[in-house]
């Protein structure tokens, strides 16, 4: 399972992603050429302060393409020396979506849509040859199965009604603000929640933004969980095919990843557990996990 931890603040962070369009068999993607140093590229940039990378990379492969982007696995991060300091860039698989502005940044000064081939020829860098293998390496076309934990909501003792009812703290909705940008960029058409109010809370800002319902399920409850008809339910509910999110407890959530892991992916989860607030993306192929990854907020 690929995981985004938080890095020392003496690492410079940034984010970005090989966009490609057309058959997913024989794709073009996406090469930038920056004037301030003359090379070819693939579209990143720098994270602002607090910015989580996900976002970031959205919003950088947007200002330096114009493009609006749907991002699929996460590609293996790029380190390197930068102003003595060490820079690391993450990178996902990106399909390209739709063209939204023209000459978005004085960043770029130019664009260009090449094949496989070319590209790897026009690229200045070497570890930008290396990001096309692992591009290349696993299915392009694929739909995100996200599982989400939800956000704070303090505690139980400190809770005197139904538990059920407990909602999210002033922290958790920060945290939900965040899976709202996060989930943006996997762009779930299908928004399922066990019934607890910060369960439903956590997904609310997203649906609220892309005028999604939420359908709730009590099998995600931690009161009405049952080992076998819970994973059927999500396992159902993956066989759909529709980018999903589905947001639920932490005692339930690791039990759910590790047999959908078990029936559906050849790899192996090493550990299922998720923060409060955290994510993990199960990206499938007709039912078929092919990558894992998990990311906090």
């Amino acid at each position: 399972m690929t995981e985004c931890h938080v890095h020392p603040t003496d690492i410079v962070r940034a984010g970005g992603a090989v966009v490609w369009r057309g058959d997913s068999r024989d794709p073009e993607v996406a090469v930038v050429h920056r004037p301030k140093y003359d090379d070819w590229s693939f579209p990143k940039g720098k994270l602002k302060p607090g910015e989580h990378v996900i976002a970031g990379a959205l919003r950088e492969v947007a200002e330096e393409t114009g493009l609006s982007v749907a991002l699929g696995r996460h590609l293996p991060p790029v380190h390197y020396m930068k102003g003595g300091r060490l820079k690391r860039v993450d990178y996902w698989v990106a399909r390209a979506i739709e063209e939204v502005a023209q000459e978005p940044s004085d960043e770029v000064d130019a664009m260009v849509w090449l094949p496989v081939q070319e590209a790897r020829a026009r690229l200045t860098y070497e570890w930008d040859a290396g990001l096309l293998r692992a591009f290349g390496a696993a299915p392009l076309e694929t739909t995100p199965f996200v599982v989400a934990r939800h956000g704070y909501a303090g505690t139980r003792q400190d809770w005197s009604g139904d538990d059920d009812l407990r909602p999210l703290d002033e922290a958790g909705e920060a945290q939900a603000r965040t899976i709202a940008d996060l989930l943006y960029g996997y762009r779930p058409t299908s928004l399922v929640s066990s019934p607890s109010r910060r369960c439903v809370q956590t997904l609310l800002p997203y649906a609220a933004r892309e005028v999604l319902k939420i359908r709730t399920e009590r099998l995600l409850t931690e009161t009405e969980y049952d080992t076998s008809l819970s994973l059927s339910l999500v396992l159902s509910i993956l066989d759909e095919g529709r980018p999903t999110a589905v947001c639920g407890h932490g005692k339930v959530l690791p039990e759910l990843i590790t047999g959908i892991c078990e029936h559906r992916f050849d790899g192996h989860a090493e550990d299922t557990h998720l923060r409060k607030g955290a994510i993990a993306v199960l990206h499938h192929t007709g039912g078929h996990i092919v990558a894992v990854e998990r990311y906090l907020t």
